[in-house]
């Protein structure tokens, strides 16, 4: 058995009404250096985006949402960014903005399982409490 490694993660936003300042969690982004591990994950609750915005751009939230996942994965469809290296797209991904899909700060955590600790992540952040 390993030592656990380092990652950092940082929650993935949607804002509908940026002058409200008013979120729900969408998803996580998660990166682990030694093992060059980057992914995200993504849970939006469209029922508590519409109770928030009754006009919010459901497939522009979608889009967007999901082009973070692609450019996680470094897909070649996803422009310049999604050729960086993993470490600059997380950075990337994880700048402050002042749009729709925002993100928390990047948070620190161990792990030995970087999946395992992107899901774990998603259930006690993202996910609905059951």
């Amino acid at each position: 058995m390993h030592a656990a490694d380092v990652y950092d993660y940082a929650i993935v936003r949607v804002v509908p009404r940026v002058e409200r300042e008013e979120f729900i969690n969408a998803g996580a982004i998660l990166s682990c250096q030694r093992t060059g591990f980057l992914q995200a994950a993504m849970a939006l609750d469209e029922s508590r985006l519409l109770a928030m915005d009754p006009a919010a751009d459901l497939e522009t939230v979608r889009r967007h949402l999901a082009a973070i996942v692609a450019i996680c994965a470094g897909e070649a469809g996803c422009g310049p960014i999604a050729q960086m290296p993993y470490r600059g797209r997380f950075h990337w991904l994880t700048a402050r903005r002042s749009g729709i899909i925002q993100t928390s700060p990047v948070h620190t955590g161990r792990c030995t399982d970087a999946g395992v600790a992107l899901e774990h992540i998603m259930d006690r952040m993202v996910r609905p409490l059951l």
